[in-house]
């Protein structure tokens, strides 16, 4: 029998208790994959990370938050109207004062405009359409869509054609109000909107289609509505009540960071 010193029952230390490095780093990566894999479970909670479909998407959470908008707005205006109402049984106004300020709320669009009216409804085209007309391009995906100038031509020409109140959707506009879109998708007073998008008008109907016609924008967009099909129609509604503007009046703005 050999009398080495890696021996047992000799009085040298045996090998195995010597230090070695490599079973420290072994070691060491077991309790760093140990930390990784109770961080993932803890921050998954049984969920899967990656794929889980209850995971809030960015497009459920403005669906969402425009929900809520129009909840808010609907309790605005209850709550306005009770104001006005509480208002009206004593509040030491003559009548020529009460007049003044109705004609006021009116002119800004808080009160409801009744009247005769016309609809503007534009949408996307088809998304497999094709140039119906010789000498022009296959179609962008950018030429398929409503965009925002489109929207704002429509508007404008509204306007000044001397609409007394115009409403985009189911929201009145006043003198601060923007009509922005991201993407296909419309954004008014905080609230999001898909096509179709339609636009009421009170005013004088004749006047109204006339200005339609003469505004160089809306000819640029007919345009696209001939050769690539998109979606423009204009009706006579008779007689038609706008509702008043139900959101907050109060200018938003951005502060400096102090």
């Amino acid at each position: 029998m050999s009398n080495s010193a890696d021996s047992p029952g000799t009085g040298s230390s045996p090998v195995r208790g010597r230090f070695r490095p490599v079973r420290v780093l072994t070691a060491a990566v077991f309790a760093l994959a140990g930390l990784i894999f109770f961080t993932s479970f803890n921050t998954a909670k049984g969920t899967n990370i990656r794929t889980d479909a209850s995971l809030l998407k960015l497009s459920d959470l403005i669906q969402e938050r425009s929900h809520k908008n129009g909840q808010l707005n609907e309790s605005n205006a209850v709550l306005r109207d009770d104001v006005e109402a509480l208002a009206e049984r004593d509040d030491g106004s003559t009548q020529a004062e009460d007049d003044k300020l109705a004609a006021l709320e009116r002119n800004a669009g808080t009160q409801k405009l009744s009247g005769e009216a016309i609809s503007v409804t534009l949408n996307d085209a088809p998304p497999d359409a094709t140039a119906k007309l010789p000498g022009y391009p296959e179609p962008q995906p950018d030429y398929l869509v409503i965009h925002q100038q489109d929207l704002q031509a429509v508007v404008n020409a509204l306007w000044q054609s001397g609409a007394k109140g115009i409403k985009v959707m189911d929201q009145r506009l006043i003198s601060t109000s923007a009509v922005r879109c991201v993407g296909n998708t419309l954004i008014l007073q905080g609230r999001v909107y898909s096509p179709p998008y339609k636009i009421t008008a009170v005013g004088d109907p004749e006047k109204m289609q006339t200005a339609l016609a003469a505004s160089p924008a809306i000819q640029n967009y007919m345009v696209y509505v001939n050769v690539y099909g998109l979606g423009w129609k204009v009706t006579e509604d008779g007689t038609v009540t706008l509702p008043g503007y139900s959101g907050t009046v109060d200018l938003q703005y951005a502060k400096p960071v102090e």
